[in-house]
């Protein structure tokens, strides 16, 4: 968001937009660590697929790339939209009802937000997004646990 509040040029604003999604894949793998999950699970088979999933979101990226210098004022948009659309497979391999509602979501509410406000407020949007999507980890993990807890 801050990038999107500077009087840089939309293309350098949209260079360090783009610059700044490379680490996330190494951040999400950190996080995993973190809170002991096992990313690389080799023993179980969707482990590979789930990988897949995520490789597969940087074939969507080729669109950004073509809107950075197309339509340069909609590229945060559409990177807004390819995230919460990358989202959905996820939903059936975890099985996660807020996995589902969000990968429809906010492809929808960032197409509504980018074609009528700035760029900046896609991005507070999504700020706000990934801070209510956490929460509702959260208590979809917690609620698993408590029926798993209870059928042991």
């Amino acid at each position: 968001m801050i990038i999107h509040l500077t009087s840089l040029p939309i293309l350098t604003k949209n260079l360090f937009t783009f610059c700044s999604t490379a680490p996330l894949m190494p951040l999400a793998f950190l996080i995993s660590k973190a809170i002991k999950v096992d990313f690389k699970n080799k023993e179980n088979p969707l482990t590979a697929l789930g990988v897949l999933f995520s490789v597969n979101q940087m074939l969507y990226l080729l669109i950004a790339m073509w809107i950075y210098p197309t339509l340069p004022e909609k590229m945060l948009m559409i990177i807004a939209m390819i995230f919460g659309a990358h989202l959905l497979p996820y939903g059936w391999l975890y099985k996660s009802k807020s996995y589902i509602v969000f990968a429809i979501l906010i492809p929808i509410v960032s197409l509504i937000i980018g074609v009528n406000f700035e760029p900046y407020v896609i991005a507070l949007m999504m700020m706000g997004t990934e801070i209510i999507f956490s929460i509702c980890l959260i208590f979809e993990n917690r609620k698993i646990s408590s029926i798993s807890k209870t059928n042991f």
